[in-house]
């Protein structure tokens, strides 16, 4: 069994072709995936700890390092949100709930703030252990590309699962990309309202859709399949109330 497995998402892929890049270095504890398929390769996870990350994200040894000390240092812990180093050395983190009185939605936390579980990691990072993979099952790519893993981690935590925000498990950006995600407040609107919708049932989004009406059609269309959706996701709910507090501003 692998110590890590690392995937490396990025639509310009194309595995069938061989356009993809090498890894910028090997190890027998292990693991690369660089894919357009963000659930392609799900089934080939032996990593006991697999990190989701962008292109333009910086995978090290270093960093690797610092993962695995985290990952041992809390080990009931089932998914991490690393902070993202920017070239001007300012700091991104995860994501709170916003609560409905201010119109729901994601926000960032501050940039300074102390260990804390959060509601959803950087659209362009995130640690997850193999075990809550397992239990939370696939990406959903209806969904665009920047909030896919802030629905696996809202479904997470109906499985069981919470991610946590350590200050020192830092990795470094190779450009601005993050940086400018991260100005627009990910995910975007119609995809928070469906990812709100989904974590938390269509009264949840509505304090956001009277927020942001442009996402009203986007809540009204599909509704069966979101139902469904939403059903898998929560039939077996084990997120309790007092958790979702901590992860909420």
């Amino acid at each position: 069994m692998r110590q890590f497995d690392v995937f490396v998402f990025d639509e310009n892929y194309d595995e069938t072709q061989g356009i993809i890049p090498q890894p910028p270095f090997t190890d027998d504890e292990l693991g690369w995936f660089f894919t357009n398929d963000w659930n392609k390769h799900l089934d080939e996870i032996e990593g006991e700890w697999v990190i989701f990350a962008h292109p333009s994200i910086k995978i090290d040894r270093e960093f690797l390092n610092n993962v695995a000390d985290v990952t041992d240092g809390f080990p009931m812990v089932d998914a991490f949100a690393p902070r993202i180093r920017t070239k001007e050395k300012k700091f991104l983190g995860g994501y709170l709930l916003r609560p409905a009185i201010m119109g729901s939605g994601f926000v960032a936390i501050d940039e300074n703030a102390p260990m804390r579980y959060v509601a959803a990691p950087h659209p362009f990072l995130a640690v997850f252990s193999r075990r809550i993979i397992q239990r939370t099952g696939r990406f959903d790519t209806t969904l665009p590309p920047i909030a896919r893993l802030a629905d696996f981690t809202l479904r997470m935590m109906h499985a069981g699962g919470k991610l946590f925000s350590v200050p020192y498990l830092v990795a470094q950006a190779m450009n601005d990309e993050a940086a400018l995600i991260a100005e627009e407040n990910a995910p975007d609107l119609k995809a928070t309202a469906l990812i709100l919708s989904k974590a938390f049932g269509i009264e949840a989004s509505l304090p956001f859709a009277l927020h942001h009406p442009s996402v009203i059609p986007t809540l009204l269309s599909n509704r069966k399949e979101r139902k469904t959706k939403r059903k898998a996701a929560t039939q077996l709910s084990k997120l309790k109330n007092d958790f979702l507090t901590q992860v909420t501003e």
